[in-house]
Order: C-alpha cells, then sequence, then structure tokens
C-alpha cells in the first residue's frame, strides 16, 4: 500500500481531491480526525462509499487493516505520524515534506507522483494477504513468516535501546532484494515470497523486517523464512543507527 500524510489548514479539500485522483488507480483508504464531539479518528474508503468510524483503536492498527486490501491511503492532520512522508499544503508546520502545495491551485499531478514513488507501507498481515491471492496459492499447504523487532534489551544490565533508525542504498537494495526473492522462488515446493525491510525511525518494541512464503508443505516454507532473513541481512545493504538511554552509533548490517 502507498502510504502519504497530508497536513496544513487546507488538507481536507486536498485530501478529497487526491483521493478521488488516486481511485482511478486502486482502492484508496483515507483516514482523519473526527469532529469534536466524535471517536478521535475516522477512516472512510473512496468510490465504495462506506466509512467507519474508529474508537480506542490507533492510527497504526486501521493502517493495518488497510494495507491488507488498500493500494493506498492518505493520513490527513498526523504531522508526528512515524514514517509517513508528510505533503505541506500552504504554510504547514512540518520537518522536510515530501512535496508543498499551494492550497490555492494544488499539483495533484506532483502529488500523485509523490505518492506513487514512496516507499511501500506493509505489515506482515498485508504480505500474508499478498500471498494468499497468488496464482499459486491453490497449490499452497503452508504461510510460514518471519518478524524481527527493535529489541529494547540483550542483557538484564545492558543500557536499553530506545529506537533503530535504518537507511539503505534504494536501488543496490531493491535489486538484491529481488534477485534474494528470486532465487527462493525458484526452489522446489516454494511458490511465493515476499520480503520487506522499513525504513526511518523504529521504536522499541516495534516491528523492522518481515519475510512470508507461500509453499506446498512447511518444511519447504521453514527452510526459505530462515534463508530469506539470513540472507536479507547479509546482501542488503541497509545502515543502522542504535539510541539507547546513553548514547547513538551507525551501524552496517552486513
Amino acid at each position: 500500500m502507498q502510504l502519504h500524510g497530508i497536513v496544513g489548514a487546507a488538507a481536507d479539500g486536498v485530501a478529497d481531491l487526491l483521493a478521488e485522483r488516486l481511485s482511478d488507480r486502486g482502492q484508496v483508504g483515507v483516514v482523519r480526525h473526527g469532529e469534536t464531539d466524535a471517536p478521535e479518528w475516522t477512516a472512510y474508503v473512496v468510490g465504495d462509499g462506506w466509512t467507519a468510524v474508529g474508537g480506542d483503536r490507533s492510527v497504526d492498527d486501521v493502517l493495518d487493516d488497510l494495507a491488507r486490501d488498500h493500494d493506498y491511503a492518505l493520513l490527513v492532520g498526523f504531522p508526528d505520524a512515524a514514517r509517513v512522508p508528510q505533503i505541506a499544503v500552504g504554510d504547514a508546520d512540518v520537518d522536510d515534506p515530501a512535496l508543498e502545495l499551494d492550497p490555492g491551485d494544488p499539483d495533484l499531478d506532483a502529488a500523485v507522483e509523490a505518492v506513487e514513488a514512496a516507499d511501500s507501507y506493509e505489515t506482515l498481515s498485508s504480505l500474508v494477504a499478498e500471498l494468499k491471492q497468488s496464482p499459486r496459492a491453490d497449490y499452497a499447504g503452508a504461510i510460514a513468516t518471519f518478524t524481527g523487532r527493535v529489541r529494547a534489551l540483550e542483557e538484564e544490565d545492558d543500557e536499553w535501546t530506545e529506537s533503530l533508525t535504518f537507511e539503505r542504498y534504494e536501488g543496490v537494495a531493491a535489486e538484491r532484494r529481488a534477485t534474494i526473492r528470486e532465487e527462493l522462488e525458484a526452489r522446489e515446493g516454494v511458490l511465493d515470497v515476499r520480503l520487506h525491510h522499513r525504513v526511518g525511525r523504529i521504536e522499541a518494541g516495534e516491528d523492522i523486517v518481515f519475510v512470508a512464503v507461500l509453499a506446498g508443505h512447511r518444511r519447504e516454507a521453514f527452510a526459505a523464512v530462515e534463508d530469506g532473513i539470513d540472507r536479507f541481512k547479509d546482501e542488503v545493504p541497509i545502515f543502522k543507527k542504535e539510541v539507547t538511554v546513553g548514547d547513538e552509533f551507525w551501524k552496517h548490517e552486513q
């Protein structure tokens, strides 16, 4: 799913225009703050016409649901959302926006281009949902997965790790990830593979990397998952900054 935030005084109107434009390309979800007497957020799908109002669920919970069967999502009025590129409308107060738009004459073509170019938003649920829709799913008897997360402590007396920040060489990383996927899918019994590594700042306890494998039997699935994460860490160029309570430092993943 392609995800972007929109912030600024005219963000709601721009979000509606952009959502309508994106709806020609696929399923679009919009998440925005509700009215004063309403729950914290409101999510609706352009085209289908349904509206879902949330109460206790977080924005991440909503995005997790949308990512399973939507092509696009827009977050309206959440400038501090982690790892979400932001479109600033007018004089929006947001650090390093991906795009700035004139509220009176927004360049929707540029906005669509920015959304399409963004790193895809994936969760374990969305990757598994993709595998279940694979043309080869009828031959599958197993889906095996791996989720890597930010570990706060390795030993009891270690300094607490608050977060990790990940950066990657975009072209090289995508090429090597594609090679790993292709070679895993060429194995006997392996039908389809998904690999995804998040970038940006990730807090302690949050997910970092996913490997999901569709296979004929569990043994092929488990072996491909293990080799997939090992090869990802060894071959895909990713840099990691660790922030502890007392220090921060960069480290290459390879």
